[in-house]
């Protein structure tokens, strides 16, 4: 097929642009050979006419079609051409956020100035052992290829590393070295790989510094080489460099900076002569801004420090390399004076800067000071001393400056070297090099031609590697071909280093005396004015222009001599090499002691191993100049990459703003030409670019294929056939060994034809299926339209019988409706008529009883009328009676009256009243008498006062008069007094104006209050109802509220144990690692020493303290305090060396008891204070609360005596213990001084108790007093009933008010000290809470300067204190146990004491009872071996031997192979352990338990080790070590495991010893076995998860092959070899899962043990998913769900769907939907986020980037989309990794499962051996 025929119509295509370099359009008309135009339309719709060469036939790039873009691989392309590179990469750059883009062997990496989550240690895991174009590009797969090489091939490898500054180079090689660092970690302590990751920030802070284009450039080219042993572990680094930018030192452009060292020293300026900032320093600001935003030159300078420490540089060298970097800023700010018109100068010897410099460097300033302005000229007659110019004083300076640098960048670089070098043989090693990518700017000089010249040499040797690739693919697959025609510079390499190239004529002119740049320059137009890649500029005759590959460069040759010599004086290297610092004068010794040499830019120097050693030249000043320097090191550089296999890493700058994902095409296409990239594509596309094995080639294109062809079996036959017949052209395509090879664009044709034939078939299937629906249309109308006829007549002839029905039914209602609406009528009428009867009738019986009642009341009125009448006339008369009474009664008054006047006139009367008068005269003349004596006496009396008084006055004014005359001068007293008087008078008015003010508020606050207990009492009886409601609520929802809350507590602390029991096994496989770590270092030495006494070792050290021999602090008897002191110290020094454990113990005991101390004082303050409530509150108490208050007190003291008498108790036994210690132990010189802190701290402890018996003493008579105070006041009480208020019986107002005040006032009282006690409480709530907060702080603080030491320390050392850190804290933590447990062993042996002596006296009761005479039993007693020559039945108890204990471990543990007892009882081995100690415990011989115990441990141990990759051995063991540790349990005689124990069982538990600290190593133990199953299981499925469950076709023919991305140049091994069926996985855990059932173990583990597989072949499964694109598609989606239904079908079948391991499986099952689900409308989206809630947004983000149409006809994911998914998914709080931890291990729990088998019924196999144990 011809090429201009694939120009038709709806053809896309590129066409140039001036912005976007490429521009797509669409053809709007076939194209035809002749035609001077192609019609196109952009994608703006806008028309375009592209002119055509005719000449050239120069037709645009083909575009590809869409399922082709966003390839992994830029040579997958159909294709390819500049165009499609660049679009292809910006897709997958700004749609799909991929930096990483294959292109051959070459990995292009775009700068996203982002930072990415694709660096974690999770994804280093997920690369690690891929192939290379296995998953999606990275930087770990090119290091893991490069690995892989290296470990295949045992080859050396390389990784160069190339772009512009600002691309990524640095950040590239440091990843690619921490994966080297984390993949191949040293197998030693060194931290080899720390350190060569710490030599980074030391590298960048003296070779980096801030460019126009990039803030943290590397101004130097580094080749790291990273050493690896035989086992391709790191052993070493060794780092050379090139190209060190050293006129950066002392001139920068504007906009950049010098070296990072120069700023980063601000952080210690003080340190050196008060130095000042940057800015004050010529050498430091000529870029202008010296700052960096986001850069803190403090933290990087602690860095720094932090990394010179890490590799071993002495702080005293640390501050020397400051130093000379101060001097070198003070020499740049020398002022130099010129003297004679510029001929000679010279430096002030004031000059501050060149004393700091003197000073700093330990230099002779006068020296210093003289040969900074002279040279020596030497001849063979004589020496000259020649004053130099003031520009030759500059250069001078600034070359000394350069080479100060330079060489202590070359010291820098050397002690790295020194620090990462290793004694140790070196296997193989991988380079990495991170080098200058091509440059072009402005002004090019010296240093951009020796980075281009570099870049030459690296182009050339990539081109050669490239086409050596080609030629060798094509040689495997046996396919004929031409030689390729590819860009060979050498050309230009040698205008530049062959004889009379560039650079020898520049040698050339630097050795005539007074050469110039001009000479040289012209002498470059003469020699190479012909050259091809040599150009002369119009308008210049000091520059030239040299053709590169990239690019044409002009350079000025200004400045190339005096760079290319380096000149430097010997008489100023002669002053430096005097120093009194001896590093200061190492640095300039000869060049043969210096193993590197460095080079710079400006005078560079590069680090190079010369092969041999360099040669001495006599004069300095005439050495090797920098070109030829930088030439040979160059050719060393590439002796190395061509003696290794090389990778590439092309970095790429987006755009110059630094922008994160912003795509600059004009920038991206100029480093693309640059770096090679395009290159690679022009050699592929040259070639046979596209190659396709047969099988996917057949699998793609069978729908191409007929029939017969497709019959045969033969796929390569079938393949050669189809493509004969569409290509016609056979030099389109090679068929080889496995492949088909494809010129460019057959792809692309060949997709045509498919998307046609898909398209016709299409077409077909529409139209067959359209014409089907509407046949099936019409004839399902027909069916309807019958269908709705027939229902039509029969409505209709239901209609016309239902209207008969219902005028036959109208009639009869409307019969029964008129004669009920005329019998209604008839009623109603009648019901009225009755109704106005009634009320007729009733209206006129009202009438006459109104009538009645009117005339009644009528009658009433006129009774009460004519009774009033009758009463007024009665009064009238009667008044009128009265009056006449009192005329007639005066008149007869005043006529007696005149009767006795007359009569009183008469004689005879006188004589009658005078009678009895002279006996009145007699009295009163004697009352007179009497009254005048008494009035004598008064008189006499007041006489004798008068005088008394009269003399008393007198007195007094004589007093007066001379109290006035003393008190004279008191007038101002007198007057004071009166003030304070009034003063007194005002205040009690004030006074009584409050009282009155008081009264008047207790008035209203009494009346506030009555409404306050109204309205409290209305509220109690609301709350009342409220409660009974509530109680009835409770009642009915009590059941299910209790149920549910039961299910949240279940919930909540099954959470919380599992954490707990996560945190204790991590805990566990730690110490196992350490455990296994401690063996491998000591293989050749014994484990276990026996001794006679007990020994702890790692295994059983926990277990070891319930020993009987070893009395533990619950187990010692109680003695007196002194008396056990007293022993001590009779044992003396010697012999009482004290464990640290008992010490911490006892310790802590002291603690306990200052505690406990406090807490009486405080319940001792408590009661003081219930004291002074009772006696306020004393009138208002009962009898019956004081008594009870009394009885509580009493028993409070008991039990505070009680206490303090458990306490004493407690002290006493530990004091016990130590002295049964000390008599034990014989060595005491270690531990005398821990002894004697000890000891003081039991005699503190006992006087501290001393004390509590005296608190507790008070506390007695305080309560004791209390009681008698509250029976005082029971008296009082009692006599207070019978007396009564006295105005109780009366209505006072008053008195009631004060009674209701007093009441109020004592209802205050209390409130307030209930208040107070709150409060109170509330502060030792709070002073408690302060303590914890001090502790904490104090902690706190302990561990940061504990971590601040640990810093400081090596890395050897810190890994040393933070094991010891970690072990004092377990010690503790173990303590705290370990005194809980036996507390509660303490307990549990009282019981235990009590039940044996009961079962001891039911014994002897029976012994009696049976007559057994009392000698036999106490010879049994004594003798329990001789009960086993009894003849009785078996007892479940086996015997041997001491001896025979290695051989009973040997034969059951160590020797014994689980098929041996696979015919037996499962899990026989525990059984027949758990009878020998069983045996033992019976005998009550602890020592042979304790033996036998750690001899198991220690043999399983064993077992385990030598079988760690044998998976039925290590389930053998987990099963039996669960076995023995359920026997341990359900003998142990707890009640709580003995529940399901027949009455046999129950007597086969142990008596004698517990052994729970025993069951905690075998916990411990078990939990290492069950991870070592799992990892056995792990390593076994996980090459199998990906192809299995990812990869494996299960349904065939669903999934269609995309065309091939990375082609695999690497040396990888063959698909089959590795490919595994997801039957093969169900298989395996087939196996996996009868191994366990057939072994015995816990039906509860093996639940355990799936749910982590399957966790596993989730995470695997998922994070492959996530970084492979071809995978991520709906037909990969519909094949991973069939999988994982496969294996949940696998987990029902295996009644494991209880297990939680389905559950799992969740997060891929919601990939798989996520990958089948729409995914283009808002819809959809929600739909997406409701459904994937087991991924997180990053994952579900991921996935929708890497989805992949297989075909046309499916849609890509718009950009749009995934914004909307995200825009959904920011509420929620998603962990930031991306992808899962697949090591994670979930906490294991062995739940107790006790046995049904009786240990009698067990019987011996006699394969095993063991016929040295006897039954018992």
């Amino acid at each position: 097929m011809s090429t201009t025929q694939l120009y038709t119509k709806y053809t896309r295509v590129w066409i140039p642009d001036p912005d976007d370099v490429w521009r797509s359009a669409e053809i709007i008309k076939d194209y035809k050979e002749g035609d001077k135009s192609l019609q196109l339309k952009l994608e703006d719709e806008t028309l375009y006419e592209y002119p055509i060469d005719l000449q050239g036939n120069e037709l645009p790039f083909l575009r590809n079609p869409d399922i082709l873009v966003g390839q992994n691989d830029l040579t997958a392309l159909s294709y390819l051409h500049e165009p499609a590179v660049l679009h292809n990469l910006k897709v997958r750059f700004l749609e799909s956020n991929h930096i990483y883009t294959y292109c051959g062997i070459v990995l292009v990496a775009i700068n996203p100035y982002e930072q990415l989550p694709i660096y974690e240690q999770d994804v280093i895991y997920a690369y690690s052992g891929q192939n290379m174009g296995d998953m999606d590009p990275h930087i770990f797969a090119v290091a893991e290829e490069a690995y892989k090489q290296m470990a295949r091939e045992e080859k050396n490898q390389s990784i160069i590393v190339s772009g512009e500054s600002g691309a990524g180079k640095t950040v590239s090689a440091k990843y690619a070295m921490r994966f080297f660092a984390t993949v191949g970690g040293s197998a030693s302590e060194t931290n080899i790989e720390a350190k060569v990751l710490a030599s980074s920030p030391i590298m960048e802070a003296i070779g980096n510094a801030k460019t126009t284009r990039n803030d943290n450039s590397s101004r130097f080219g580094k080749y790291i080489q990273i050493g690896f042993d035989k086992r391709f572990h790191i052993i070493g680094a060794n780092m050379r460099t090139y190209l060190l930018e050293k006129s950066r030192v002392v001139f920068q452009v504007r906009s950049c900076g010098a070296f990072s060292f120069f700023f980063l020293l601000g952080a210690v300026f003080q340190e050196f002569n008060s130095l000042a900032c940057a800015e004050d320093f010529f050498y430091t600001s000529q870029g202008g801004d010296t700052s960096i935003d986001g850069v803190d030159d403090a933290d990087d300078f602690e860095k720094t420090r932090h990394a010179f420490t890490l590799l071993g540089v002495k702080e005293s060298h640390q501050m020397i390399i400051f130093r000379i970097i101060a001097a070198i800023l003070h020499l740049g700010n020398l002022e130099i004076q010129g003297e004679r018109d510029g001929e000679a100068c010279s430096v002030s010897s004031e000059d501050e800067h060149l004393s700091n410099f003197c000073s700093l460097l330990g230099v002779e300033h006068s020296q210093m000071q003289h040969w900074l302005c002279h040279r020596k000229l030497v001849t063979t007659a004589e020496t000259y001393v020649k004053s130099m110019s003031l520009h030759q004083v500059v250069n001078a300076r600034n070359a000394l400056a350069k080479h100060i640098y330079a060489q202590l960048f070359n010291w820098i670089v050397q002690h790295i070297n020194k620090a990462l070098h290793t004694t140790v043989k070196q296997h193989s090693f991988i380079g990495v090099l991170d080098i200058y990518g091509f440059e072009t700017f402005e002004v090019n000089s010296f240093e951009q031609f020796c980075i281009n010249y570099a870049n030459e040499k690296l182009q050339q040797q990539f081109n050669s590697h490239v086409f050596k690739l080609e030629q060798e693919e094509y040689m495997k697959e046996e396919i004929p071909w031409t030689l390729i025609d590819f860009y060979d510079n050498q050309p230009c390499i040698d205008l530049i280093e062959a004889k009379l190239g560039i650079l020898d004529l520049l040698d050339e002119e630097c050795k005539v005396p007074k050469g110039t740049d001009q000479n040289w320059a012209q002498k470059l137009y003469d020699r190479h004015a012909a050259s091809q890649h040599f150009q002369k500029p119009r308008m210049s005759n000091t520059s030239f222009i040299v053709l590169h590959f990239a690019d044409k460069v002009e350079y000025q040759s200004e400045g190339f001599l005096e760079k290319n010599r380096d000149t430097v004086y010997e008489e100023q290297i002669n002053i430096l090499k005097a120093s009194k610092y001896q590093m200061v004068a190492d640095l300039f010794q000869e060049e043969d002691t210096v193993p590197t040499t460095a080079v710079g830019k400006g005078a560079p120097r590069i680090s190079v191993r010369s092969a041999r050693p360099a040669f001495k030249a006599a004069n300095k000043e005439h050495r090797k100049t920098v070109g030829h320097q930088f030439r040979n090191s160059l050719h060393l550089l590439m002796e190395t990459l061509n003696a290794t296999t090389p990778h590439y890493v092309r970095c790429i700058k987006p755009n110059d703003e630094k922008l994160p994902f912003k795509f600059d095409p004009k920038r991206a296409v100029q480093q693309l030409r640059a770096c090679g990239v395009l290159e690679t594509i022009r050699i592929s596309a040259a070639g046979f670019p596209s190659r396709w094995s047969y099988p996917d080639f057949f699998n793609r294109y069978r729908v191409l294929m007929n029939k017969r062809d497709l019959s045969k079996n033969d796929k390569r036959q079938i393949c050669q056939t189809l493509l004969e017949d569409l290509i016609k052209d056979p030099d389109k395509f090679q068929f080889g060994r496995t492949k088909i090879f494809f010129r460019a664009g057959q792809v692309a044709y060949l997709e045509k034809l498919r998307a046609d034939k898909f398209r016709a078939a299409t077409i077909m299937i529409q139209k067959t299926v359209r014409g089907w629906l509407q046949r099936t249309k019409y004839q399902r109308l027909r069916r309807a339209t019958l269908v709705l006829q027939r229902y039509a007549r029969g409505c209709l002839a239901r209609r016309l019988a239902e209207h008969l029905r219902r005028t036959r039914a109208a009639i009869i209602l409307q019969k029964q409706y008129r004669m009920l609406r005329i019998r209604r009528a008839f009623q109603r009428i009648r019901n009225a008529t009755l109704t106005i009867q009634a009320f007729a009738r009733g209206m006129f019986v009202k009438r006459i009883y109104h009538q009645m009642l009117i005339e009644h009341k009528a009658i009433i009125l006129q009774k009460y009328v004519r009774g009033w009448l009758a009463r007024v006339r009665f009064r009238r008369l009667r008044a009128a009676a009265v009056v006449l009474q009192c005329h007639l009664r005066r008149l007869r008054a005043q006529r007696q009256l005149r009767a006795l006047r007359i009569e009183a006139r008469s004689a005879q009367h006188l004589k009658k009243l005078n009678i009895g008068m002279e006996n009145k005269v007699v009295q009163l003349q004697r009352k007179v008498d009497e009254q005048n004596k008494e009035y004598k006496l008064l008189n006499e009396q007041l006489s004798m006062l008068t005088s008394a008084h009269s003399s008393e006055v007198e007195k007094l004014k004589k007093e007066l008069q001379q109290y006035q005359q003393s008190q004279r001068g008191d007038d101002n007293q007198l007057l004071s007094l009166q003030g304070e008087m009034e003063q007194l008078r005002m205040e009690l008015e004030k006074a009584h104006g409050e009282r009155e003010v008081i009264e008047d508020s207790h008035g209203k606050e009494k009346d506030l209050l009555r409404k306050r207990i109204s309205d409290l009492e209305e509220e109690n009886a609301l709350l009342k109802q409220e409660k009974e409601e509530l109680n009835r609520r409770i009642l009915c929802q009590s059941e299910d509220e209790f149920a549910r809350n039961t299910v949240e507590e279940n919930i909540q602390m099954k959470k919380e144990l599992e954490e707990e029991r996560s945190r204790y096994q991590n805990l566990v496989k730690e110490y196992s690692s350490l455990e296994q770590r401690y063996d491998n270092l000591r293989d050749e030495m014994t484990i276990i020493k026996q001794a006679p006494g007990h020994r702890r070792n790692p295994s059983n050290q926990s277990s070891l303290e319930s020993d009987s021999n070893n009395p533990s602090i619950c187990t010692s008897e109680i003695g007196d305090t002194e008396d056990v002191i007293q022993q001590v110290e009779e044992v003396g020094m010697e012999k009482a060396a004290m464990d640290m454990t008992l010490f911490l113990k006892l310790q802590k005991r002291v603690r306990e008891l200052e505690l406990e101390r406090k807490k009486l004082q405080t319940q001792l303050e408590k009661k003081e204070q219930e004291r002074q409530k009772s006696q306020v509150i004393e009138t208002k108490t009962q009898v019956t609360p004081e008594h009870e208050d009394f009885a509580y007190n009493s028993l409070k003291r008991q039990e505070l005596e009680s206490e303090n008498k458990k306490l004493k108790n407690e002290l006493n036994e530990l004091r016990k213990a130590i002295a049964d210690h000390a008599t034990q132990n014989n060595s005491s010189n270690d531990m005398r001084d821990s002894y004697n802190l000890l000891l003081n701290q039991l005699k503190s402890a006992n006087e501290e108790l001393e004390v509590r018996k005296e608190e507790v003493l008070i506390l007695r008579s305080q309560i004791m007093k209390a009681a008698q105070q509250k029976d005082m006041g029971k008296n009082m009480e009692s006599i207070s009933p019978n007396a009564s208020w006295p105005n109780s019986d009366r209505h006072v107002d008053q008195e009631d008010a004060i009674e209701a005040y007093q009441g109020m006032c004592e209802t205050n009282r209390l409130l307030e000290a209930q208040l107070q006690d709150q409060r109170r409480e509330h502060e030792e709530e709070m002073e408690a809470l302060r303590n914890q907060v001090d502790l904490m702080q104090e902690e706190l603080e302990k561990q940061q300067q504990a971590f601040l030491q640990t810093l400081q320390l090596s890395p050897e050392v810190q890994v040393e204190f933070g094991l010891q850190q970690e072990i004092t804290r377990l010690t503790n933590e173990n303590l705290d146990l370990k005194e809980l447990l036996e507390k509660l062993e303490k307990n549990e042996k009282k019981l235990k004491k009590q039940l044996k002596i009961y079962m001891k006296k039911i014994q002897d009761f029976e012994a009696s009872q049976t007559m057994v005479p009392v000698e036999r039993r106490s010879h049994e007693r004594n003798m329990q071996v001789a009960v086993q020559r009894k003849e009785k039945d078996f007892q479940g108890m086996l015997e041997y031997y001491k001896e025979d204990e290695p051989l009973l471990i040997r034969n059951l543990i160590t020797d014994l192979k689980p098929q041996a007892v696979s015919a037996t009882v499962p899990c026989l081995p525990a059984y027949i352990l758990y009878m020998c100690i069983r045996h033992a415990d019976y005998i009550n011989d602890d020592q042979k338990v304790h033996s036998l115990l750690t001899s198991t441990i220690n043999g399983v141990k064993k077992v385990l080790k030598k079988h760690h990759d044998d998976f039925e051995m290590t389930s053998f063991w987990l099963a039996n070590t669960c076995r023995l540790l359920h026997c341990l349990k359900q003998y142990s005689g707890e009640e709580g495991f003995m529940t399901q124990n027949t009455a046999k069982q129950n007597e086969h538990c142990l008596k004698n010893f517990d052994l729970t600290e025993y069951r905690q190593v075998l916990g411990h133990l078990s939990i290492q076995i069950y991870q070592q199953l799992i990892n056995i299981a792990g390593g076994i499925l996980q090459p199998m998860i990906v192809p299995a469950v990812l990869e494996n076709e299960s349904i065939q023919g669903l999934s269609s092959v995309k065309p091939m991305g990375y082609r695999k140049y690497s040396s990888a091994v063959a698909e089959g070899d590795s490919s595994y069926s997801l039957d093969e996985m169900i298989r395996q855990l087939n196996t996996f899962h009868s191994i366990m059932c057939d072994q015995g173990l816990d039906p509860e583990i093996i639940q355990q043990v799936f749910k982590q597989l399957f966790y596993m072949i989730n995470a695997v499964a998922l994070n492959n998913l996530l970084l492979r694109k071809d995978v991520c598609s709906w037909s990969t989606g519909m094949q991973l769900r069939f999988n994982i239904s496969q294996l949940e079908e696998w987990l029902r079948g295996k009644n494991l769907q209880q297990s939680g391991a389905a559950q799992t499986l969740e997060p891929l099952i919601q990939a798989a939907q996520l990958l089948q689900l729409k995914k283009k409308t808002s819809e959809d989206a929600e739909a997406i986020c409701s459904l994937c809630t087991s991924l997180t947004t990053q994952q579900i983000v991921k996935i929708l980037n890497l989805y992949t149409p297989v075909n046309e006809f499916e849609e890509r994911v718009t950009v749009a989309f995934i914004r909307n998914i995200q825009k959904h998914l920011q509420e929620r709080n998603d962990p930031p990794q991306l992808l899962l931890d697949f090591k994670h291990m979930f906490p294991v729990l062995f739940p107790f499962n006790p046995s049904a088998i009786t240990m009698d019924s067990i019987h011996l196999p006699a394969s095993l051996n063991l016929d040295f144990l006897n039954k018992v």
